[in-house]
């Protein structure tokens, strides 16, 4: 029963996280980009901070190593991360599933950042190739031409490839500071510096309220991603982190393009490009290449001894 429940909750949060591009899509038309992305924050991280003053004995981060992971985290895993990804965004070229796949290059880069920052960890020859073919497969999906480097689309694709970097280096981050703060407290603090971070970013844009267009569509973007995405996406995160491991719950972002696909092609007809699936391609076979040890290990612990577990 708890792996029927185990599951669903993983489809749900794909779903969720999948379709959240499809609603930044949407949303963007009513509202300037890094203040859409400001305002989400601002209502999902007073959701998440009551919810950290509820579940958790800290809810305030304490000490120099806890202020400078919630630092990092607003920096790079909040501001950075969403300001790039909703600029991107904004252009007609880039389709919510171009935008899902190349986020799910943020474990592949997470995986390279770690070899660099993590003293512990290494990279092997084959580790090299799933780094490189993970690259590629963005190369491929932004469909690179060396002869006009700002035709459509592409310079939109690197911008979201920056924010997938930015998430990836703020979580290696993070985990190398590892200052035992409760997760519920690092996200809460963390959205709210992000999204007075954002704000100000905003104002430096020359972006204004009056540019916001209030009606039903606007209003149920900004309050899915607030609140769907958001609050009960990283509830769900949690729970499945648990009862998971990083290793299987890493895979939502492998499953959250197939939603954002689907979405995209409902709400917006959308079509993916060859090169989005192709990239998809490549860098799901990346990230196998990197995680081949980890993921013996998890299918070694889930179906017996049949499965080798050396790397």
């Amino acid at each position: 029963m708890t792996r029927y429940r185990n599951f669903g909750l993983f489809v749900i949060l794909a779903a969720i996280w999948g379709s959240a591009f499809m609603a930044i899509k949407a949303g963007l038309e009513f509202f300037p980009p890094v203040l859409f992305a400001a305002l989400r924050y601002d209502i999902a991280g007073v959701i998440m901070l009551v919810y950290a003053l509820y579940v958790t004995d800290a809810p305030l981060p304490r000490g120099r190593a806890e202020w400078t992971e919630i630092a990092i985290g607003s920096t790079l895993l909040i501001a950075a991360y969403h300001a790039l990804l909703f600029i991107g965004e904004t252009d007609p070229f880039v389709t919510s599933a171009a935008a899902a796949v190349i986020v799910s290059l943020s474990p592949v880069l997470t995986t390279g950042f770690a070899r660099v920052f993590l003293p512990s960890e290494r990279l092997t020859a084959l580790g090299i190739v799933g780094l490189l073919l993970g690259l590629a497969g963005v190369a491929v999906l932004s469909e690179l031409d060396p002869s006009n480097l700002l035709a459509g689309g592409t310079v939109a694709k690197l911008l979201i490839f920056g924010a997938a970097a930015s998430f990836a280096l703020g979580s290696v981050l993070t985990r190398r500071i590892d200052s035992e703060m409760p997760i519920e407290t690092m996200e809460a603090w963390s959205m709210i510096g992000g999204a007075l971070l954002m704000h100000v970013v905003s104002v430096a844009l020359n972006e204004s309220v009056t540019d916001v267009v209030l009606n039903t569509e606007s209003l149920l973007a900004l309050g899915y991603l607030a609140i769907a995405a958001s609050a009960i996406g990283f509830l769900i995160y949690f729970d499945l982190l648990d009862r998971l491991g990083p290793i299987e719950i890493n895979l939502v972002s492998y499953v959250a393009p197939v939603f954002a696909a689907l979405s995209g092609w409902l709400f917006l007809s959308e079509v993916p490009s060859v090169s989005t699936v192709s990239g998809f391609a490549l860098i799901l076979l990346g990230f196998i290449l990197l995680k081949r040890g980890a993921i013996r290990r998890e299918l070694r612990h889930r179906f017996g001894d049949g499965v080798t577990a050396t790397d």
